[in-house]
């Protein structure tokens, strides 16, 4: 690329080179779905060297006893790879609830199986639970009671994300008499949607209510709070999560997510799109228009937003990624999202470490393709002045990053506020976080360019000789992963005195 200065879009895109090597490192997470294929601690341990940032498990399959084996794995994992780099690895978990969602019974010949269903042929769907673990090519279960209610003839019913269609003709008691429009591979547990139909669904189920509160037990970071519709619907899974800490991220893939993203935006602590069955709810053209107005109003307000769903597919059997699918994570990390995550890729696929360093290269080409200077300019003219002292100093630092070219801005954070609200101005630079509190330094891994490192080791009583310790312990970081070297100029972000919103100094350093 030319080290001119590009003054419009267009001149800075068409200076983009091919040959070049991205300067920094990954500055978007890595959100992976934890199943059957990567549960083994020596394949976590991969996953975690490969770039991942986020563990996910998805409530929609398992019981709480097999969840229990894979949290312990997890932390297992963690452990491992934190004694072998010498340092804690803030893997943040998060568990995804089944929400108000609508799934199929699981297969007679197990949870692994598989059957085909052929184009034209008669399926019987049914509410009746004796099939709820014999499901066939002929009769498959689904667990929505109230399906033969609201269903009628000629509607459709969408499996696996529309990937197989069936057509109602019958309706009669507890089951539904379809004809096949789209066949195709059904597995156990897959996903029900009904476009164009109003569903009685409850909020929150009980189901939900007492994973949440494993949740709690389980002391995760995040929950992914499946098929939100409203902001009460937020503030109804905190209140049952109580003072916990545990950060809510509402997933919008439904219609009355859509209209009601501003307010779900500001009662969540982030987003996360699933475009699967967001696709079933929507016309799938115009899926990727939600997906960058949602993205665009998470980014007005820096709250973190993760983009879900068929972004690897492919590699669930193949050892690369189509073309296709390459395009659509960069545009993804190009359209603003802090990250990215991978589900039946890790979970069930046959290649899950290389579809995390897969992702981790293909960020990083897209992270460098971002023309930070016009991000910049639009995000810091959003708030109204006058700005706060806190905003005005992340502002302030995010540009003096820009015209010095440091090589990261370091901030010492006890809350995570402050670097957060440095991760919402989108500086090009990575933003190491030094907080003594580990579960915080584990959930900024869902902000953009946030590198958390937490700092347990002995400090003075006095605040600024406590402060210097922990720069230096930021400083230190940097060098270990080689993206600080001696001559660079690193940003330092701190407090004056001790408290939360108290930061308000920001010091230019070269490194010694």
């Amino acid at each position: 690329m030319s080290t001119q200065p590009k003054t419009n879009l267009l001149d800075y895109i068409s200076s983009l080179d091919i040959t070049a090597k991205p300067k920094y490192l990954r500055l978007t997470g890595i959100v992976c779905t934890i199943g059957p294929a990567c549960q083994k601690v020596e394949i976590l341990e991969k996953m975690l060297e490969a770039g991942m940032n986020v563990a996910r498990l998805n409530f929609s399959h398992g019981t709480h006893e097999y969840h229990v084996d894979l949290i312990k794995n997890i932390r297992t994992a963690v452990d491992n790879y934190s004694k072998r780099i010498g340092r804690y690895c803030p893997l943040a978990i998060a568990i995804d609830t089944k929400g108000s969602e609508i799934r199929t019974g699981v297969l007679e010949g197990g949870i692994s199986a598989e059957v085909v269903l052929e184009k034209g042929s008669k399926v019987t769907v049914t509410t009746d639970e004796k099939y709820a673990k014999k499901c066939t090519k002929s009769v498959i279960y689904v667990d929505y009671k109230n399906i033969t209610k609201v269903q009628k003839p000629g509607n459709q019913i969408f499996i696996d994300d529309g990937l197989i269609t069936l057509n109602c003709e019958k309706i009669q008691g507890s089951e539904i008499t379809c004809s096949v429009a789209n066949g195709g591979k059904l597995g156990s547990s897959k996903g029900v949607n009904l476009p164009g139909v109003e569903k009685d669904l409850p909020t929150v189920s009980e189901k939900d209510k007492k994973d949440l509160k494993f949740a709690v037990e389980q002391n995760v970071d995040c929950v992914f709070a499946s098929f939100t519709r409203n902001a009460e619907e937020v503030r109804q899974i905190r209140s049952i999560l109580g003072d916990s800490n545990i950060r809510v991220i509402a997933k919008i893939e439904n219609t009355q997510g859509v209209k009601n993203m501003d307010e779900i935006i500001e009662a969540a602590d982030g987003i996360l799109i699933d475009r699967g069955d967001l696709g079933m709810e929507i016309s799938f053209q115009k899926v990727f228009l939600a997906q960058k107005a949602i993205i665009a109003r998470c980014n007005k307000v820096g709250k973190p937003i993760i983009i879900a769903t068929h972004l690897l597919e492919s590699m669930v059997d193949k050892p690369r990624p189509t073309r296709a699918e390459s395009s659509d994570v960069a545009n993804a990390v190009l359209d603003g999202a802090d990250c990215v995550m991978l589900a039946g890729e890790t979970a069930k696929g046959l290649y899950p470490v290389e579809c995390v360093e897969t992702m981790a290269l293909i960020c990083k080409e897209a992270e460098a393709a971002v023309w930070q200077k016009q991000l910049f300019n639009d995000l810091k003219s959003q708030p109204k002045v006058p700005l706060d002292i806190v905003q005005t100093t992340a502002i302030s630092t995010v540009e003096a990053s820009m015209n010095s070219l440091a090589t990261a801005i370091i901030v010492v954070t006890k809350t995570g506020k402050s670097a957060q609200l440095l991760s919402k101005y989108k500086p090009k630079c990575p933003i190491i976080a030094v907080t003594r509190n580990a579960q915080v330094a584990r959930q900024l891994h869902l902000f953009r360019a946030i590198m958390p490192l937490y700092f347990d080791g002995q400090s003075p009583t006095e605040w600024l000789k406590n402060v210097e310790v922990r720069v230096k312990a930021g400083v230190s970081y940097g060098k270990s992963l080689g993206f600080v070297k001696s001559g660079d100029t690193v940003i330092i972000v701190t407090g004056l005195h001790q408290g939360p919103g108290s930061t308000n100094t920001l010091t230019l350093m070269t490194v010694q």
